[in-house]
């Protein structure tokens, strides 16, 4: 064996045990399903991990509004048991929108701040709280100190913590690709919503993206939006494949 499959080997292995030691750590404080094989499967555990900071962000114009991706997150949030802190700059959330997507209002603590260096300090500070079913915050920038803070806060109590990433201007998503100590990151984009066989509006839809998850694969789905129990449903036209360039016109 050359030293160059020496060095590999050694890395996949020292790959599987840091796989074993992170399995083994989600299995202790517990996961939140889905409920959706095609999604729970891609997830280490079968769920988002409690104890462990989850970023989101929208696509196309959610990247500054985040008509999707706040109820998505919301309606993970509603999942979860005990009071949910909720911590912004901007007072702009529909309560009706995320009572609709399952997380009531008198659940909810809300923080408001003028920085944003002040939402992550809140952030923070709930999740070393403890008992609380999840720490949402509204950010801009999340510098990998800052996430990684996060991340040991929250993997102390247990606590879910859940970023929902919102720029001032669309051209300035691109923060979304930089590395941070988050374990999963998702996007997700508003597309036409269900057909109805009479006139009329039918259920929200979105395109959703599982663009990173720690020792997973990248994933993407068509899902009907947050039902009144925090719940997402799949449509049969899900593209489940790889993550790939140009892989969504939905998020462009």
């Amino acid at each position: 064996m050359n030293s160059a499959a020496a060095s590999n080997a050694v890395l996949d292995s020292l790959r599987e045990q840091i796989a074993h030691l992170e399995s083994a750590s989600q299995r202790k404080r517990g996961v939140l399903p889905f409920g959706l094989a095609q999604i729970d499967d891609r997830l280490p555990g079968g769920g988002l991990a409690y104890g462990a900071l989850h970023e989101c962000a929208g696509g196309g114009a959610g990247t500054v509004d985040g008509a999707a991706a706040a109820p998505f997150v919301a309606g993970i949030a509603a999942r979860t048991k005990g009071k949910v802190v909720w911590c912004l700059t901007r007072p702009d959330l529909f309560f009706p929108a995320l009572a609709q997507a399952g997380l009531h209002p008198n659940r909810v603590v809300f923080v408001e701040s003028d920085k944003e260096e002040d939402v992550l300090a809140n952030m923070e500070e709930g999740l070393s709280y403890g008992g609380l079913g999840a720490v949402i915050g509204e950010i801009v920038r999340l510098p990998m100190a800052a996430s990684r803070r996060l991340q040991l806060a929250a993997e102390k109590t247990g606590t879910m913590a859940l970023a929902v990433r919102r720029w001032r201007r669309q051209t300035e998503a691109s923060d979304f690709g930089q590395p941070t100590a988050a374990t999963t990151r998702w996007r997700v984009s508003v597309i036409p919503s269900e057909e109805l066989p009479v006139p009329g509006v039918g259920r929200a839809r979105w395109f959703l993206e599982l663009m990173r998850v720690k020792a997973g694969e990248c994933a993407e789905f068509e899902v009907g939006a947050c039902d009144a129990e925090g719940r997402i449903d799949i449509f049969s036209r899900s593209a489940d494949g790889q993550d790939q360039a140009g892989r969504s016109r939905y998020s462009r």
